[in-house]
């Protein structure tokens, strides 16, 4: 079969489109024929050696399918046949790939295969960060930085369709602006000096209660600042590169808390809770939640999209096709 190999760690360029080795099943895997592989900005880490998960080249990236059930054990829920979508896994970015039971889920029928790739892990992370850590209450606002990238995107998305009152993004990519104002943001701002100061300046001056936090970096600061009483600031990633640090005397004065998001490493340590957000996801997909149209190369474009990330060209997701 043929698959997105990393030859070397150095990112998009040490990427190769080549034969590998067929995949096969057992008791403990299915085959799913990949028809959609997400690109996500772990995959951009991991083909630098940069990500938490350090492999020796040569290795298959994409952590993130969707397809169809080719093989499957006996005893598993799936039949050959059926759309699942995989995640937490390892070699996505092939024709096919294996995935355990636990890591695989119905993909919604109201979605095609790439619509339910973006919806995968940056939707149910957000369904996660929103409903489960920070247990949002109907009519709060959300402030969501980075909100042009495919966490941003289902930030604001998921946001809206679970109740929240005012939605903020906040954009460094001053041409993404029109972009983020159509998945439903009510104030769209870019992230220059005096950001901060318009949050306050649309909230009343009281903050806001809940902040999505998916690139870190000097942002950080200002984010914690915005916070209102009983606040609560979402750590999601760093995608701006550092890791920062939290004054902790501007909590205690606020009431407010910084929480960490992990949901890959939630559904590690809690079997069984997948299923349980899925289904509180798809419920949100029946009801008319949708991920904008996403960006589309084939498999054998995997550098170029790797590149498309790497960039910060990317407005929502990108999704490779076999």
């Amino acid at each position: 079969m043929k698959a997105c190999v990393v030859q070397e760690l150095s990112g998009p360029d040490g990427l190769e489109y080549t034969d590998v080795q067929d995949v096969t099943g057992n008791e403990h895997v299915l085959v799913i024929n990949v028809r959609a592989a997400g690109v996500c900005f772990p995959d951009l880490l991991m083909s630098r050696g940069e990500y938490q998960l350090k492999l020796p080249p040569p290795f298959i990236p994409g952590m993130e399918a969707s397809g169809m059930v080719e093989w499957a054990p006996e005893d598993s829920e799936f039949r050959v046949g059926e759309r699942v979508s995989a995640f937490g896994i390892l070699g996505g970015w092939a024709e096919q790939v294996v995935a355990p039971p636990a890591n695989v889920t119905r993909s919604p029928a109201e979605l095609d295969d790439a619509e339910a790739v973006s919806l995968l892990v940056n939707y149910n992370t957000m369904y996660f960060a929103l409903t489960r850590r920070a247990a949002m209450r109907p009519g709060e606002s959300v402030l969501v930085l980075g909100s042009a990238g495919g966490v941003g995107t289902a930030a604001i998305q998921v946001a809206r369709a679970t109740g929240a009152g005012t939605v903020i993004a906040v954009v460094h990519r001053t041409g993404a602006m029109d972009f983020v104002e159509s998945l439903g943001a009510d104030v769209v701002l870019p992230l220059t000096d005096g950001w901060a100061q318009e949050v306050r300046a649309h909230t009343g001056g009281r903050g806001v209660d809940i902040v999505v936090d998916p690139i870190g970096g000097q942002a950080f600061d200002d984010a914690v600042r915005v916070l209102a009483v009983d606040g609560r600031l979402l750590v999601i990633g760093f995608a701006a590169g550092s890791i920062p640090t939290v004054k902790v005397n501007r909590l205690l004065l606020r009431n407010a808390g910084v929480l960490g998001v992990a949901w890959g490493e939630y559904l590690r340590q809690v079997p069984g809770s997948a299923s349980l957000f899925s289904f509180g996801l798809n419920q949100l997909v029946a009801a008319g939640l949708k991920p904008p149209p996403p960006q589309r190369y084939s498999l054998s474009q995997g550098r170029d999209a790797l590149q498309s990330l790497a960039d910060g060209a990317v407005f929502g997701k990108v999704v490779l096709e076999p």
